[in-house]
């Protein structure tokens, strides 16, 4: 097996030779798939046609996306949150609603663009598929890595859908003769090799040892059963762990040295297709159950009930299950019934790196310290911005995209500049993210925060709204009573500490999701201003008086919570603030 390194410029080489060939293709005609082009659906968080539609435009007229292709923006129905299987089912009938039975001829690629996304909320008002990435004139965002990585698929697959995530990167090589081609009946997923403790929060396969050796770039190979989030334990006795470079020796529970434990490794998964009797069948499922009432996950739900080790045991486990509805496990047992015997084929990629871009601390590893990834996408500290001589930075892990950053600002080491004017008298903190943000005043911005700027419409008129927190505040954190909100931090600092400070009364009017959920998500705290820069400076200072335990009062301002700050945002203004930063690089450039 070639070293490690050489298997990193492999994995460069190839995505680079892919990178290529999409610029090629922005803005010019792509070759459709069989039968009446390729497309590309996406459903999205809580209501995301209104952002995703106005981005694809914007792409489209700005030829930033190969021409000649169906690109449709599907919204989740309204009501409860179906998950991302849920939105499967549901982009399969919008399919069918636009196409009728023609769209089963279709090759189709459908990403899903992230819930409220809480761990990463630069990308909530847009959609992770918009994560804007540090390379590329325009600069790439997820949507456009996606489509160059898979770029070699089409020419190689029968009618179906593959379907993905938008806060993952794969990069891969494969020996020259060697082809990814999708082409079996049922379901066909990509396996990477990983460290077992990736494999605890993703999905495991337990190969059939018999038609799987671990070696060469590419081998295809069936599943005896798909584990999903297991813990080391169970991946252990189920025979999920291999041996890098020799996986025909499963390794099972006992004892291992370490020289053995340095080279273990699950494959875990990322990308998988369905061929369209498959897609028909769940489409039907989707009909006879009526209105989904439950989160459905598309990768523990489905491909656990495949291969022929599969048991209906998972239907009752709700262990990874955020809210648990009384719908769930019916629909996962009636989702098992369905889909049991069915065949999970697995493309096994032994030269492929698997990148998880879904919280803040992966976003700031990935994009500032991973010098793997740098290397093997080819990633820039200074990203399609202006930042002269005199803007001070430390060294070469920052990463500064699309944004403004003028003479004499300093910017600290591993922090992530994103769609931001910063002004000359600011200085960043190490490890911090600053987002969409114009900073004017004279400032120190402390280490490992999170300041994120929103437009949103009241009333018909734009106001602006700045939300700041720690990057290892827990915003997906939440109680059920008053009486537990101290529990609650904001920048370290317990929130009800932080509440005394700003002025603000603890009651129920103080959160905003009708209080059954009591957290930094749903709290109203952040003032609605009239400029984007006023919305900076007043965020800065409730953040400012937290950390010298100073009153800093917050009264007579119109106060929104991050939940509502997303219903009331306006994509557009977002998007002309974007453009004017993109004009102006453009002009100068």
């Amino acid at each position: 097996m070639p070293a490690a390194g050489e298997r990193s410029a492999a994995r460069r080489e190839a995505t680079g030779r892919r990178l290529a060939r999409f610029a090629a293709l922005r803005g010019g005609a792509g070759r459709g798939g069989r039968g009446g082009g390729g497309g590309t659906a996406r459903p999205g968080p809580a209501r995301p046609g209104r952002a995703g539609r106005p981005r694809r435009g914007a792409k489209l007229s700005r030829r930033e996306l190969p021409l000649g292709v169906r690109y449709h923006v599907f919204v989740d129905p309204p009501g409860p949150k179906i998950g991302n299987g849920g939105s499967t089912l549901h982009v399969l009938r919008c399919l069918e609603d636009l196409y009728g039975d023609k769209w089963t001829s279709f090759i189709v690629l459908l990403i899903h663009s992230g819930g409220y996304s809480q761990r990463l909320p630069n990308a909530s008002a847009l959609g992770k598929i918009f994560t804007a990435l540090p390379f590329g004139d325009p600069i790439y965002q997820m949507l456009e890595l996606k489509l160059a990585m898979y770029i070699d698929f089409p020419s190689h697959m029968k009618p179906g859908i593959l379907i993905t995530c938008s806060d993952d990167i794969e990069l891969y090589s494969t020996g020259v003769t060697e082809t990814i081609t999708f082409d079996k009946p049922g379901f066909t997923a990509l396996a990477h090799p990983s460290d077992l403790t990736v494999g605890t929060t993703h999905g495991v396969f337990v190969l059939d040892p018999s038609s799987f050796s671990g070696r060469g770039g590419l081998e295809y190979t069936s599943c005896h059963h798909f584990l999903h989030k297991p813990d080391i334990e169970t991946m252990r006795q189920c025979g999920a762990v291999c041996i890098r470079g020799n996986c025909s020796q499963l390794s099972s529970s006992g004892d291992h040295n370490n020289s053995e434990m340095d080279s273990e490794c699950v494959y875990t998964d990322s990308i998988f297709y369905i061929d369209h009797s498959i897609a028909k069948q769940l489409l039907t499922f989707y009909k006879q159950m009526g209105t989904l009432c439950c989160e459905i996950d598309a990768y523990g739900d489905f491909l656990q009930a495949l291969g022929p080790g599969a048991t209906q045991d998972y239907t009752k486990n709700t262990s990874n299950v955020t809210t648990e509805e009384s719908q769930l496990v019916e629909v996962r047992q009636k989702l098992y019934s369905l889909l049991k015997g069915t065949a999970l084929n697995v493309i096994v990629l032994n030269n492929s790196k698997f990148y998880h871009i879904g919280t803040t601390q992966e976003y700031l590893f990935h994009f500032t310290s991973d010098s793997k990834l740098k290397f093997e996408l080819d990633l820039l500290s200074v990203a399609f911005s202006i930042s002269s001589d005199k803007a001070k930075t430390l060294d070469q892990s920052t990463s500064i995209i699309q944004s403004i950053l003028e003479p004499g600002c300093f910017v600290g080491p591993g922090s992530v500049i994103e769609y931001s004017r910063i002004g000359p008298e600011v200085s960043v903190g190490k490890s911090s993210i600053i987002s969409g943000s114009y900073i004017n005043l004279k400032v120190d911005i402390p280490s490992n925060c999170f300041l994120s700027s929103l437009s949103v419409k009241i009333n018909n008129q734009v106001k602006y709204v700045s939300m700041v927190f720690s990057v290892e505040d827990d915003l997906k954190k939440s109680v059920k009573s008053l009486s537990d909100i101290h529990s609650l931090h904001f920048f370290g600092v317990s929130l009800l500490e932080c509440l005394d400070l700003w002025g603000i009364e603890v009651s129920h009017q103080l959160f905003s999701n009708e209080s059954t959920r009591l957290g930094l998500w749903t709290a109203r705290i952040f003032p609605a201003c009239s400029t984007l820069s006023e919305s900076v400076r007043l965020s800065l200072q409730m953040l400012n008086s937290v950390q010298h335990m100073s009153a800093f009062k917050l009264n007579g301002f119109k106060l929104l919570s991050v939940e509502e700050m997303l219903t009331y945002k306006d994509v557009e203004d977002m998007l002309k603030f974007r453009k004017q930063i993109y004009d102006e690089i453009r002009l100068q450039r």
